[in-house]
């Protein structure tokens, strides 16, 4: 189900997005990703699978991905509640040496230069720890937010660089991300 999205008709006769596919009532399951929800939407997949004449919005793939990126940015501030998020990049440098990071958060307006300070210090110490036998798993580096939308998550102004740190609401917000990611990329 993780390469899947769910859509139900809400209670107005629109298909809408069902995110954590948790709504009620019959639904249609499509390919996460953009082109295969744009595709399923020109097909009338959606008429056709539901048997129904329901109201599909033209920007679907388009709400789908906003809907997706609230989920994140929800799970990004729960993650902040629970002390497993740092940002700016001093603090973010010095979680990843420590090796307690799960992911690498970049706004997509972030300058080069720090993402690639960065992801090379992510990089040199995953390599590190692998050639020391530690059994270290590669970090993901995301870039799916810019820094107005990081903010807003973790309730702080320009946030460019933060770490998910180990965790269980750290690991909740990884595969929102890792979602949303697959979504975009598809």
């Amino acid at each position: 189900m993780a390469d899947l999205i769910r859509f139900v008709v809400s209670p107005d006769g629109e298909v809408v997005p069902d995110t954590d596919a948790r709504a009620e009532g019959r639904g249609v399951w499509v390919t996460l990703g953009y082109r295969a929800v744009t595709e399923a939407v020109k097909k009338k997949a959606f008429q056709k699978s539901l048997k129904a004449n329901v109201g599909v919005p033209g920007d679907l793939a388009d709400l789908t991905r906003l809907r997706l990126g609230q989920r994140l940015t929800q799970a990004l501030s729960m993650a902040r509640k629970a002390g497993q998020i740092v940002t700016g990049a001093t603090k973010v440098k010095a979680a990843i040496e420590s090796g307690a990071v799960v992911a690498l958060l970049t706004a997509t307006d972030a300058a080069a230069d720090g993402r690639q300070k960065l992801v090379g210090s992510l990089k040199g110490f995953t390599m590190a720890a692998k050639e020391a036998g530690l059994g270290v798993e590669d970090v993901p580096h995301l870039e799916l937010l810019d820094s107005d939308q990081l903010g807003l998550a973790l309730g702080l102004e320009n946030v460019i660089h933060a770490a998910l740190v180990k965790g269980a609401a750290a690991e909740a917000a990884l595969k929102r991300a890792q979602r949303l990611a697959r979504y975009i990329a598809n």
